[in-house]
């Protein structure tokens, strides 16, 4: 490719708007570089702003001034535990080692990028040698989106998290409110989101939190900082002066742009879910692109790019799995909904193949390893009474509350009055469906999941019910109507991307790395292997290989043309 006739030079090109970009573009900047940020869609923050925005960094100085006693030894321990050898030692040491200084540069060098610690949070594996029990994952700071000016209006939403007028809920409110009927805390937690919604709507403010918390604390500081964020621009291409990238093509009102980046090119603009024919391509059947709830304009553009100058990838086949009821061509996460009691998944034999409770990632992993043909567990199916529907919210349902019509409109609900009718409407074997409550009744009556031993972990227990005896995750199905959704693997996003080293630079199949371009976020192969070390485990990553890159980055001379 010709590298003549540059419509403009910046020293870093961060392509993506979510939180591990923003930080390349801040610590770029904090470093006296030039910095451009693009953004593929019309709105910034990509899926970052879409998620519930946990930021999994161990031994961080939020969590260190909340007093979790944390060491590198035991996230290293833990790391070891999860991940295993599947990526590259000195990369997860990398993470390990670079983040609390990623964490301590944001809190020094911004005055908006704040954090707190989501207290009890368990890691996702906390009773594996290493792994915490109380967590180690951050939330955002909740912000008022007033302080936005015009950028609140292309803040990247998601419609089916939207709730009335002045209601906002932080990670650790979440738990508490599905125990809104049931416990002391749950109650209080309902009172006090109640009130808050009242003054925020008297008040005037737009409070916000969560994922869109975060990414709209970045883009204050990007504002801060002087850094501009193009929207609709999205990447058409890298440019290459023999070996290495210095600079790209970007589309802009109609127009290609040619931007030159003096020192190199950060790659954050999200995976490939949105991208049917990649997952195709590279996943396992049955796959589809619209079970995610990854941003829209995911569809790989920036893993492709980096191929076509001879990047490597890796954990094509994964993704941040997550079990999401079917919706009409959409993906419903499950998550709180599986760790109350009185609820089962089965298969399409009518029994029970996995802890219900277990991290999302493994719990869709099981999905498809132990799906075969006469043994469907894609789709499953997760069931629950009445007196779970009494007790416990689903999918924003609040409890006692009927599901709303679209849920029949669109089969996403299949109800009955008896076992036997229900079986008969999912077309799975009555006796054996019957057989399965029964075992599984009498051990919720006994306390204890002898099969799967739902209950028995910590994180488990988090989103259940303690105020449910004796084990707050189990509970009999014994009233009905009784309730079915059909359950399919969705995702927050894939998990393969681009192979980095530990500075975040992309590399070719041979391992030397391609002068000039680094990677972050899901547009990378993920740190994390094939498991998930905690809530936050896909933008805690982003965020310290967005800090490390532009380090390096700052520390590189300029690539030359």
């Amino acid at each position: 490719m010709s590298v003549e006739g540059f419509d403009q030079e910046v020293d870093v090109l961060v392509v993506g708007s979510g939180m591990g970009g923003m930080t390349a573009a801040l610590v770029a900047a904090g470093k006296g570089l030039e910095a451009l940020v693009v953004e593929k869609t019309a709105k910034y923050g990509g899926s970052s702003a879409l998620s519930g925005g946990g930021v999994w960094v161990p031994n961080n100085p939020v969590l260190v001034r909340a007093g979790l006693v944390d060491s590198l030894e035991r996230a290293r321990t833990y790391m070891q535990s999860v991940v295993g050898d599947r990526i590259p030692a000195d990369r997860v040491e990398a993470f390990l080692t670079r983040g609390p200084e990623a964490i301590d540069w944001l809190e020094r060098n911004t005055r908006d990028v704040r954090f707190r610690w989501v207290r009890g949070y368990a890691d996702y594996h906390p009773e594996a040698p290493g792994g915490e029990p109380l967590g180690r994952t951050l939330e955002p700071v909740p912000v008022d989106l007033r302080r936005l000016g015009p950028d609140e209006e292309t803040l990247n939403t998601n419609p089916l998290m939207k709730g009335p007028a002045g209601l906002w809920t932080t990670q650790s409110d979440y738990r508490f409110l599905t125990q809104a009927l049931t416990t002391w805390k749950g109650r209080r937690t309902a009172v006090k989101v109640g009130v808050r919604t009242w003054w925020t709507k008297m008040t005037g403010r737009h409070m916000t939190a969560l994922g869109a918390a975060g990414v709209a604390r970045f883009r204050l500081a990007l504002k801060e900082a002087g850094v501009p964020l193009w929207l609709e621009s999205p990447l058409s291409g890298l440019i290459l002066d023999g070996d290495a990238v210095v600079g790209a093509r970007v589309e802009r009102h109609g127009a290609e742009v040619r931007i030159r980046a003096r020192r190199g090119v950060v790659l954050a603009a999200g995976g490939f879910e949105r991208n049917a024919e990649m997952r195709q391509r590279y996943q396992q059947a049955p796959v589809n692109a619209t079970w995610t709830s990854g941003a829209e304009g995911n569809t790989g553009d920036a893993i492709l790019a980096g191929q076509e100058v001879g990047a490597a990838v890796d954990l094509m086949d994964d993704a941040w799995w997550f079990p999401s009821v079917e919706a009409s061509g959409a993906g419903l996460m499950i998550l709180a909904e599986r760790s109350l009691p009185g609820c089962i998944v089965v298969n399409g034999q009518g029994e029970r193949y996995v802890n219900e409770a277990t991290a999302y990632v493994n719990f869709v992993h099981r999905m498809y390893e132990m799906d075969e043909p006469g043994v469907p567990t894609i789709p499953s199916y997760l069931i629950l009474d009445q007196r779970y529907r009494d007790r416990y919210p689903f999918v924003a349902v609040p409890p006692r509350r009927p599901l709303p019509r679209y849920f029949d409109k669109y089969g996403i609900v299949t109800r009955a009055d008896s076992l036997e009718e229900l079986a008969g409407r999912l077309n799975l074997p009555p006796e054996k469906l019957a057989a399965t409550v029964a075992r599984f009744n009498a051990m919720a009556e006994a306390g204890r999941d002898e099969d799967f031993g739902k209950g028995e972990s910590a994180y488990d227990r988090y989103y259940g019910d303690p105020g449910n005896k004796p084990n707050p995750c189990l509970a009999p199905l014994t009233k009905p109507p009784f309730y079915a959704f059909r359950i399919v693997p969705g995702d927050l996003g894939t998990k393969g991307g681009l192979v980095t080293d530990p500075d975040a630079r992309v590399l070719r199949p041979d391992g030397t790395p391609i002068r000039g371009l680094y990677a972050t976020g899901n547009t990378s192969a993920s740190v994390m292997g094939n498991d998930y070390a905690g809530a936050g485990a896909t933008i805690g990553p982003a965020i310290v290989f967005g800090y490390v890159a532009a380090c390096r980055l700052a520390a590189d001379t300029p690539v030359t043309v």
